[in-house]
Order: C-alpha cells, then sequence, then structure tokens
C-alpha cells in the first residue's frame, strides 16, 4: 500500500471584478486571489485491486462522500487521462476550511487531488496536463494548486503569478449561511449597475513594485449579496474595511485581532492567519 498526505490552503480573492457574460454560460472576471494558511488535508491510500473504486471518507458532514464531490470528480478525471486501472483509491478529506465561504474549499481539495495522485503514481502528467485537468474542473483550481497571490482572469482559470504581499489576517464567516456561486451570479444579474472601479490593474500595479493598498480591496459580489442577508450587511457596519471572498459568505479583514463586537454564536472566527506564497503541498509525517 502507498500513501501520501498533502496539504489544501484557502484562497481569498483581495479584488473580484466581474466584467461580462460569455457565451458558455460562464463570467470573464479579473480578480487578484490571495492563499492563506488555512488548510484542508488530503491523504490517499493506494492499493491494487480487481476492479476501480474511489471512497470516500473525511470529517465533515456538510459535504458529501460521493460522485458529486470535487475530489471524486478529481481523481475520475486523473484516472482517465492517464489510462490507470484496477486501483482501489481511499481519500479521506479533513475538513478546515469552511464550506459555500467562498474560500475555495472544495477547488483546493479537488487540485489537491491531482498533486497527490500524480506524486503517488510516479508523475505520468507534466505540468501542463495538470494545469488543462484543473481547468476543465473549475475555475479556481489553478490557483489553489500553485497558491502564493496571482492576477486571475478567464473565468478565473489563467493565473499570472505575482509577489505576495505577506500579512495577517482574519477571517469571519457567519454559522449559517452559505452562498453558492450561483445564487451569487443570479443576484449579480438583476443589478442595473454592473460597473467595477478597475481596482485589479492599480492593485496589481502596486504589487509588482512591492506595495499594497487595502483602499484597492473590492468584490463585485457585495453590492448584489448584501440586500439578501442582514448578517453580511452587519459585519460590514461592525468591520468597515473588511471584505467579502469570493462569492462569500467569508469576509476578511487584514488585521491580526479584531475588536468588532460580533457575537462568536452566529460568527466563526479565524484570526492570526497569514498569506502565503505556496499552494498544495506535500504533509511530512
Amino acid at each position: 500500500m502507498k500513501k501520501i498526505k498533502v496539504k489544501t490552503p484557502a484562497k481569498v480573492n483581495l479584488t473580484l471584478e466581474i466584467l461580462n457574460k460569455r457565451e458558455d454560460g460562464f463570467h470573464n472576471i479579473q480578480s487578484i486571489m490571495q492563499a492563506v494558511n488555512l488548510y484542508d488535508y488530503i491523504t490517499i491510500e493506494l492499493e491494487n485491486s480487481d476492479n476501480t473504486i474511489i471512497e470516500l471518507s473525511g470529517n465533515s458532514d456538510e459535504i458529501p462522500y460521493n460522485e458529486s464531490n470535487l475530489v471524486y470528480k478529481a481523481a475520475t478525471k486523473f484516472l482517465e487521462k492517464t489510462n490507470i486501472k484496477n486501483v482501489h483509491l481511499k481519500i479521506n478529506i479533513e475538513k478546515h476550511i469552511p464550506v459555500a465561504a467562498g474560500l475555495a474549499g472544495g477547488s483546493t481539495n479537488a487540485a489537491g487531488t491531482f498533486f497527490a495522485l500524480n506524486e503517488i503514481f510516479n508523475k505520468p502528467l507534466n505540468k501542463n496536463q495538470i494545469d488543462e485537468l484543473c481547468a476543465s474542473l473549475g475555475s479556481d483550481l489553478n490557483f489553489c494548486m500553485y497558491g502564493g497571490c496571482a492576477l486571475c482572469t478567464g473565468r478565473g482559470e489563467k493565473i499570472e503569478k505575482l509577489p505576495c504581499y505577506e500579512q495577517e489576517i482574519t477571517l469571519i464567516k457567519p454559522k449559517n449561511i452559505g452562498i453558492s456561486t450561483k445564487e451569487a451570479y443570479g443576484s449579480f444579474a438583476e443589478l442595473k449597475d454592473k460597473s467595477n472601479p478597475d481596482n485589479t490593474s492599480k492593485l496589481k500595479q502596486l504589487l509588482s513594485q512591492g506595495k499594497f493598498d487595502k483602499t484597492l480591496l473590492y468584490n463585485s459580489f457585495e453590492k448584489a449579496i448584501f440586500p439578501r442577508h442582514v448578517e453580511l450587511q452587519n459585519i460590514k457596519e461592525q468591520i468597515p474595511n473588511s471584505l467579502m471572498s469570493g462569492s462569500g459568505s467569508t469576509f476578511f479583514v487584514l488585521e491580526p485581532v479584531l475588536n468588532a463586537k460580533l457575537n462568536t454564536k452566529d460568527y466563526n472566527i479565524f484570526e492570526h492567519l497569514k498569506t502565503i506564497k505556496t499552494g498544495v503541498e506535500v504533509v511530512n509525517e
């Protein structure tokens, strides 16, 4: 039996600007994504078998452990691409990243699965092939694979690495609200004013110079999602310099500790986190 364990980081969107809707139904975006040292862990055990079996398990009751899970889909795509058969994959998903939170929890797990399988099978796929698999499964996987800081364009799958401005970060997640990407884009579609300030280009230029400006943080989804959720409005009122990540419902603030009067019964607060330069990595045990 062979075994591998990898850690897969969460991400936040320092900027997220929706440009237009594409013919394939997706949206073109420009976003600066940043990896954070909040990790899920993917452990894969490999055994020979008379049949091909993918078996998922984990510690969370908020995700499915069947064919609908992105990890299962990633494993299936990898085996099909490499024509590997007659293996029993036992994949355990240890969740710490909140679900349906705008932190790419599912995407980073799937990226970690591609990475781990390529390692355990002695790298049958090159970087370009892995990148293609990531892009075929979701918009955030390519970023999650490599982490750090990057400009993400297209539907999010095209990445351009940027210097990482290392700083402390705090995450705030309402306990009873999860927002799907479908809901977020549906809300955005109803907006009359879909303009954006092009903060992405401005922040990219600063990062390239080793500088940073918190006033450039921006998310197109905020004005679409806020009217539907009082809890999100409350976060913004209590912490004006916070920003929603992705399609929500998690907010982040680039400060080590919060002094806001948020009831911890209603919110999960992750303090003393840091931005990181890395993506998926092997855990040496």
